[in-house]
């Protein structure tokens, strides 16, 4: 192990310079324009890997490519057969769109470095988090050290986009890819102080309400007063799904939910953010949740409604006065372990069509939805996850849940049949999804050191 770790500081330099080439990459999957920028990451994310000793292929799918890169002469045998345990690590190389470009302070795919900062669109989310399994791997391959352990990358193109195309590739591939665990880093810690296991994530249903009036937009003062007002009707019916407490008041919403064990709210309380600091990190007025949770709790644990978008009538400068003809919001409900997104659903749906007035038609239209994710952090993978955090960090791990959602760990568990261990590296101001997104170099080289204690204590348990 001391010759990896040895290896790992040498070489930092290098690998800061081989991430910023990784970056230059504009592999946007939103976007259609970028499709041969995705081609071409890909393909360069191939030839990197055979590079470093892996043996790697481009697996094209009915979207963007996938590449899947293994550790050399992969094990035949499973690990209930006498072989050695195998692992997956998951990542993505696509990336947001980079809108607004103004906001930007230098171009999202020219990175830079500040201080210990390297600014670019993906650094964080998710290039730079799987782009530091690759480096301690490489470490193992370059310096003769034996793993313990056989393991697979599998870094897809769509994330961003949903993982159109990764559940058929994991059924077509189930036997190939079968896994002990599948490591993913895709998500925050609260500080390098704080290394830490996320042991749940959310679960999501998307929707969209369309309220419809008139015909047509109508002359406000020739009719205004006459009609309901489309936009005065959403308004209405949307401010009833919440309470003044910041609790959803739709039937049945709460019945599934699991209560906090006394050792999760034991855990969340060795948390470093402070209420201040999350207010002023935010650039809000006044926090605001569900009473008689913490805002720890509050975003990560418990369910949500929430107004995406919001639009009807006229947008554009100056004054048109109108009855606009309809009003449309974008709705998401963030799920937690136990909800079941189309129960949600028709629970949602029911209210809505039960308290929406007789004055206006309803139509609801049905988008993406995904189940909570939970694992035991009382696993022994678990556990040696926080160990290798640990070894890593020089610091005790803390556990956490994640109020975002990765569809995707549930296909790895129904499909692959095994859990996700979530260690992610990024920080909360990592600005993931925003303008000047960067990743911190501290966590980027301490995230390699955990990948190569990692191997070791995953193996022994």
């Amino acid at each position: 192990m001391q010759a990896v770790l040895d290896y790992l500081k040498r070489n930092q330099a290098r690998f800061v310079a081989e991430l910023c080439d990784y970056l230059r990459f504009p592999s946007v999957s939103a976007q259609p324009q970028h499709k041969k920028d995705m081609r071409a990451c890909a393909g360069w994310l191939v030839n990197h890997c055979r590079h470093i000793g892996l043996d790697a292929r481009l697996c094209p799918t009915a979207g963007h490519p996938i590449v899947v890169a293994k550790t050399p002469r992969l094990a035949a045998p499973k690990r209930s057969e006498g072989g050695k345990p195998h692992f997956m690590i998951y990542g993505h190389y696509d990336v947001q769109p980079p809108e607004p470009l103004e906001l930007w302070k230098t171009p999202p795919f020219a990175p830079r470095i500040v201080g210990r900062s390297i600014y670019a669109r993906g650094s964080m989310d998710n290039k730079g988090q799987n782009f530091a399994h690759l480096k301690a791997v490489e470490a193992y391959l370059q310096t003769g050290t034996p793993l313990p352990c056989d393991l697979t990358f599998v870094l897809e193109g769509e994330e961003e986009v949903g993982s159109v195309s990764l559940a058929k590739f994991l059924k077509t591939h189930r036997a190939e890819l079968r896994c002990d665990a599948v490591v993913v880093s895709d998500t925050d810690i609260p500080s390098p102080k704080h290394p830490a296991l996320t042991y749940s994530l959310r679960g999501i249903i998307a929707f969209e309400i369309t309220v419809r009036g008139p015909a047509r937009d109508l002359h406000s003062g020739i009719f205004g007063g006459s009609v309901e007002n489309p936009a005065m009707a959403l308004a209405r019916l949307l401010a009833q799904l919440r309470d003044a407490g910041g609790r959803v008041t739709i039937p049945g919403f709460y019945d599934d939910v699991a209560p906090l064990s006394a050792y999760e709210r034991k855990q969340f309380a060795r948390l470093p953010i402070k209420d201040c600091d999350l207010q002023k990190l935010l650039g809000v007025k006044k926090l605001f949740g569900e009473r008689g949770f913490t805002p720890t709790e509050q975003r990560s644990a418990r369910p949500t409604f929430e107004i995406n978008g919001l639009t009807s009538g006229y947008q554009g400068e100056g004054s048109k006065t109108i009855v606009p003809a309809w009003a449309r919001a974008k709705i998401t409900c963030r799920l937690v372990p136990n909800q079941r997104p189309a129960k949600i659903r028709e629970l949602v749906c029911r209210h809505i069509k039960k308290i929406c007035p007789p004055t206006v038609r309803l139509e609801i239209e049905a988008g993406h939805g995904a189940e909570a994710y939970l694992v035991s952090p009382r696993s022994r993978e678990a556990q040696a996850a926080l160990r290798a955090l640990e070894a890593a960090f020089g610091c005790p791990p803390v556990l956490m849940r994640e109020g975002g959602s990765i569809p995707i760990v549930n296909d790895f568990k129904k499909i692959l049949g095994a859990d996700s261990l979530l260690l992610g590296l990024g920080l909360p101001d990592g600005n993931a999804h925003s303008p000047n997104e960067k990743f911190n170099l501290d966590c980027f080289a301490k995230g390699q050191a955990m990948s190569a204690h990692l191997w070791q204590e995953l193996s022994r348990t």
